[in-house]
């Protein structure tokens, strides 16, 4: 894994074998995502190899089945993931809504809704959450709320950094709705221009990140903090991207945005020393769980 990712520091405080883990699957959805990423676009901006990305995900699918039910992967990644699909054990349900996302991006250059956008996050965002904290380690079941606000937050900060890129690839995250609400069209995000409407969209898009931040923060359980300590770094060093957006105004169309590595350590550390210092709850303390027995005692 780059030390270039938003990722990279937010896996470094975890023990070794986590950390294996957790890139693992880091490197498995990725692999995925590429699959259409990768793909090319024809002059009026559609899949031109549109048949062969589908076939790949395809395959992805017969890859995951192999990783699932004992038969050999045929891939780097496949092979990477399998010593940790019932070591932890890690839900195969989440890879799979990862691909249905994914794939979703063969055909949705646009989403008419937040509704519509949301279970897209949910999928490529949300559903990566759910499979870290099996290896992060949880005891209340509340925890995977906490992942799903998360992974939500996280997809919708970089729909914000993301729109001039995307528009390049003709994809418009930005739901239709929120356009016609404050009178602009995808032409206006494309020119680059932030006019008065445009702030006024991308601004509301930031506010609608900031309360999944919130919503995620609401619900994390104070016993299972420490243990997903990783999760809350990598938060807070997307907030921080959240941060820097609004602070250019919304700009997102004069130069890329993106919180300097030193930064990103310095958020880190100081995440792991808050939570670290952080008095446990009482029943922790005492040894006993805090979940029944739907969590997951780690």
């Amino acid at each position: 894994m780059s030390r270039d990712t938003h990722f990279y520091y937010s896996f470094l405080v975890l023990p070794a074998a986590k950390r294996r883990a957790i890139i693992a699957v880091w490197d498995f959805c990725h692999a995925i995502d590429d699959t259409v990423d990768q793909a090319g676009r024809d002059e009026r901006g559609e899949l031109s190899h549109r048949a062969e990305a589908a076939r790949a995900l395809d395959a992805w699918r017969r890859e995951l089945a192999a990783c699932f039910d004992g038969t050999d992967p045929q891939t780097e990644q496949g092979r990477a993931l399998v010593p940790y699909v019932r070591a932890f054990p890690l839900p195969r349900t989440a890879f799979e809504a990862v691909i249905d996302g994914v794939e979703m991006d063969l055909d949705e250059r646009h989403y008419e809704t937040f509704e519509e956008l949301q279970r897209y996050c949910e999928r490529v965002a949300s559903a990566v959450g759910l499979i870290a904290i099996e290896i992060f380690g949880y005891e209340d079941p509340r925890s995977r709320e906490y992942a799903r606000n998360l992974g939500i937050a996280l997809q919708l900060t970089n729909i914000v950094r993301d729109v001039p890129v995307d528009l390049a690839r003709r994809r418009l995250y930005v739901p239709l709705e929120d356009l016609a609400r404050f009178e602009c069209e995808p032409a206006d995000l494309a020119r680059g221009e932030l006019t008065a409407k445009v702030a006024a969209l991308m601004r509301h898009q930031c506010a609608r990140a900031r309360a999944f931040y919130r919503a995620a923060a609401a619900v994390l359980p104070p016993a299972d903090a420490k243990g997903l300590v990783a999760a809350e770094i990598m938060g807070a060093i997307y907030f921080e991207l959240l941060r820097r957006i609004e602070r250019t105004g919304y700009d997102v169309f004069t130069r890329p945005i993106r919180v300097p590595r030193p930064q990103r350590a310095v958020i880190a550390a100081r995440t792991w020393l808050r939570l670290m210092l952080a008095r446990q709850p009482r029943s922790v303390a005492k040894g006993t769980t805090a979940a029944d027995g739907s969590g997951r005692r780690r």
